[in-house]
């Protein structure tokens, strides 16, 4: 089963999707869109060239748990996401993964210009990392 995770950004957003068995990343890319609405249409059509069957979108909760207006954003692109595409939506604890991203690729050579350009999509794929390991080792959830 497929399964594409989303970093949602207002200009940026990160995807990345599993290989055909959903045990590990495969496809990454970027959707560069302020409306949220172009995001969502862009994914359906991502979504239903690679067959995915399952949406994983970051939900930035705040550090200490709480939840901000970006996480209001994430609830109602779940709930466009789920509209425009008609698969089911799964919003994911994406604490951390954008600085993490960073991280990655500034050890690995990255200047910001380049990091930049790739970060959302690295991020995206560290929230399907997390999501599938969490699969893994919760079959029956």
């Amino acid at each position: 089963m497929r399964i594409m995770a989303i970093d949602y950004g207002d200009a940026h957003t990160g995807i990345a999707i599993s290989d055909p068995t959903g045990f590990m990343a495969g496809f990454t890319t970027t959707i560069d869109a302020y409306r949220p609405e172009a995001v969502a249409e862009r994914v359906a059509a991502l979504a239903q060239e690679h067959g995915v069957e399952e949406l994983v979108l970051g939900h930035p909760i705040n550090m200490d748990g709480t939840r901000g207006p970006r996480s209001e954003k994430a609830q109602a692109m779940k709930v466009l996401l789920e509209e425009t595409s008609s698969l089911p939506v799964i919003l994911w604890d994406e604490r951390r993964t954008t600085i993490d991203a960073h991280q990655i690729l500034l050890n690995n050579g990255k200047n910001a210009k380049k990091r930049k350009k790739v970060v959302d999509a690295v991020a995206a794929s560290l929230i399907l990392e997390g999501y599938l390991t969490y699969k893994k080792s919760h079959p029956a959830g």
